[in-house]
């Protein structure tokens, strides 16, 4: 893992341990990653309550809620999908916090629409949600890097806006 993650995780870990609330993420393309850097740091489980590796579609519909129609009209690698499965992981793992990515990382599996490289990331709760999109194809493995880096300090600038305690470090 990224030293840059682990740090990023830390920060997390400051924002949320004795905030009493809970973290949890629905990954598409990034395949867990997120939930694999923000666990890199002792203590987790305390705030982050688990994640849906939504791969495929049918998964993204029975366990996020996401519904049929809306992949089929806007694609799965949409702005509106991503915000969908942030609700449903709240939902579903009923947490408080909650962070999705749904893309092509590539090397395959893009069009002229929406090519490889296009990633939408969104974190929130149940009452704000916002997203981000990355359009840059660096090949599959930088493409997940950037993917999850990015969501992390997403998810870090979410926080510090609904202005957590920050606490000291564990």
């Amino acid at each position: 893992m990224e030293f840059e993650q682990k740090i990023l995780s830390g920060q997390l870990q400051q924002l949320l341990y004795e905030s009493g609330k809970t973290l949890g993420t629905a990954e598409s393309c990034t395949g867990g990653r997120i939930a694999e850097a923000i666990i890199a740091v002792p203590g987790a489980s305390v705030y982050f309550k688990g994640g849906v590796i939504s791969y495929t579609n049918e998964v993204k519909e029975k366990l996020l809620n996401v519904d049929k129609t809306l992949i089929d009209e806007k694609d799965a690698v949409s702005e509106e999908v991503a915000v969908e499965m942030v609700k449903g992981a709240i939902s579903s793992l009923g947490v408080d916090f909650a962070i999705a990515a749904t893309g092509y990382a590539g090397p395959g599996g893009g069009s002229k629409e929406i090519p490889v490289g296009t990633i939408w990331l969104a974190c929130g709760n149940s009452e704000r949600i916002v997203t981000k999109q990355l359009t840059e194809d660096f090949g599959r493995d930088v493409n997940l890097s950037v993917a999850t880096r990015t969501g992390l300090h997403m998810i870090l600038d979410f926080l510090e806006e609904e202005h957590l305690p920050k606490q000291t470090a564990v």
